[in-house]
């Protein structure tokens, strides 16, 4: 529900999004993203739809989409009051060439904006203690990123959420471009996996995409090397480049 309109001619509309969110929840799904609502008027609105209807059923939990940009948070956060659950995805890219063409950041400063960018997410939903609140984090285009850099970044957003009993977080890993052989990535999952800190408190996830043709096999090596959930789209339908399909 997420990326989907990024592909198509004509992009859903509310209803049809609704339409959808419906027949996942029919399929069993229990974590749903739902939107971009900082990008997307329609996303936004699509979530208050969903919230203000009573649409989500007692055991789903839902999730939407931010860069780490305050004004994006701020939208975001907004987008899920009142929902009685509801986890904010938020991602930033951490690979060298992002960080040196795209953003002009240092590493250090990359590290800040975690930090900070985190930490305002928790700021913001602390004050909605009526919603049960989840963080994910993402490193995007972790697959090239240097591996301490990647767990700094992690470990950086575990420590601002302040991920501990009860509070967990999802820290997942994106083959943004799918750049290396399923077992590289298996490697790089397992890396992380045994230095990230308070593991036990760390949903470790994958988001896998299919520019090789090996997204499944990505994820299922993933899984044998310590991680905990799956992100895809049914039959491969969504991102750019084709992500996981949850349905294989």
């Amino acid at each position: 529900l997420r990326d989907g309109n990024q592909a198509l001619i004509e992009p859903m509309s509310r209803e049809t999004k609704k339409r959808l969110f419906r027949t996942l929840c029919s399929v069993g799904l229990k974590e749903i993203e739902i939107g971009f609502p900082s990008a997307s008027e329609t996303d936004f609105l699509t979530a208050r739809d969903l919230i203000e209807q009573q649409l989500i059923p007692d055991d789903v939990t839902i999730m939407v989409l931010t860069q780490a940009r305050e004004e994006l948070i701020r939208r975001t956060v907004e987008s899920l009051r009142g929902a009685p659950r509801g986890i904010v995805h938020v991602y930033n890219a951490t690979a060298p060439v992002w960080r040196r063409v795209v953003f002009g950041l240092t590493i250090p400063e990359m590290i800040q904006l975690v930090a900070k960018q985190v930490g305002l997410v928790k700021q913001l939903t602390d004050v909605m203690p009526e919603t049960r609140w989840g963080l994910e984090y993402s490193p995007e285009a972790f697959s090239m990123t240097e591996l301490p850099v990647a767990l700094e970044a992690c470990n950086t957003a575990i420590r601002a959420w302040d991920a501990g009993p009860g509070r967990p977080i999802i820290i997942n890993l994106p083959t943004t471009v799918e750049n290396a052989t399923p077992n590289t990535y298996a490697d790089q999952i397992e890396w992380m996996s045994t230095r990230l800190e308070r593991r036990e408190h760390v949903v470790l996830s994958l988001h896998t995409h299919n520019d090789r043709g090996t997204g499944v096999a990505a994820a299922e090596l993933g899984l044998l090397a310590g991680a905990d959930r799956v992100e895809g789209c049914l039959f491969g339908n969504g991102e750019r480049s084709g992500n996981v399909d949850l349905v294989n």
